[in-house]
């Protein structure tokens, strides 16, 4: 395994990641466009290969073979590796992406570094920003553990600029019906988190505590049970999006 890496947590979880993790359209529209005319594009931390442009030139990397197993037979090609080392030239990519990989990485800045020596013009990344962690009711309500695991991998948005330099943050609104199934795609549904297959597909159940996953479902299944979630958050069911706290980071090169 590469040096400055360890084993990817996906080995472990990812084996239904190509059903339950499928491209929302709107976030893939999203990227597109902030990927803009970039001709080439390195993806980092691919996975199974959700929101890889079809209309570009596009190599992936992924450090877990679990999750490069499930990669369609007409993906991009797919290189196992990891962020803090990518295995390519200098500027060689018009582009380099990352969708909501960057706190798997053992070394952050790292990381970004690379992205940013391969790219010739923008590195574009889909992040979480710490900042707006209170605004979530499954972690502020019932999962805490989540907020306490997630706040130290996820940097502020702001401070990526250290690394980065100047760039455009895009809040990305969750769709009520995200066809996504990241930790907040369900803000509307809450009783998809009930779904062990939907929980499957959601790598912070894995690395949580499972006896604080236990009491924090059973919690969430009562108050649906007796109406309680409905009062405190029923409002809910008649947005059409929520923002809470996902960002599109778009760095042009200089």
């Amino acid at each position: 395994m590469p040096r400055g890496s360890e084993p990817p947590v996906y080995d472990r979880i990812g084996r239904q990641y190509a059903t339950t993790r499928r491209p929302d359209p709107r976030i893939a529209a999203a990227i597109a466009a902030a990927l803009g005319d970039a001709r080439s594009v390195v993806n980092v931390g691919a996975g199974a290969g959700a929101y890889e442009p079809i209309d570009r030139a596009v190599v992936a990397l992924e450090p877990s073979w679990t999750m490069i197993a499930q990669r369609p037979p007409d993906g991009a090609p797919c290189i196992q590796g990891v962020a803090e080392q990518l295995p390519l030239r200098d500027r060689s990519l018009d582009a380099s992406l990352g969708i909501l990989t960057i706190h798997h990485w053992t070394d952050q800045a790292a990381g970004l570094r690379e992205l940013r020596r391969v790219a010739r013009q923008r590195v574009v990344l889909l992040t979480w920003d710490p900042e707006g962690f209170d605004d979530f009711w499954l972690t502020t309500e019932y999962l805490p553990e989540v907020i306490a695991l997630d706040l130290p991998r996820f940097p502020p948005v702001a401070a990526l600029a250290g690394s980065l330099g100047a760039m455009r943050v895009i809040p990305i609104p969750v769709p009520h019906d995200c066809q996504d199934g990241f930790l907040g795609a369900f803000w509307r549904r809450p009783e998809a988190y009930l779904d062990p297959d939907v929980r499957r597909g959601i790598s912070v159940f894995a690395q949580i505590p499972p006896e604080a996953a236990r009491r924090g479902l059973e919690r969430l299944a009562d108050d649906l049970r007796s109406g309680r979630w409905e009062e405190r958050y029923g409002a809910l069911r008649g947005r059409d999006s929520l923002d809470i706290g996902y960002r599109l980071v778009v760095a042009e090169q200089g």
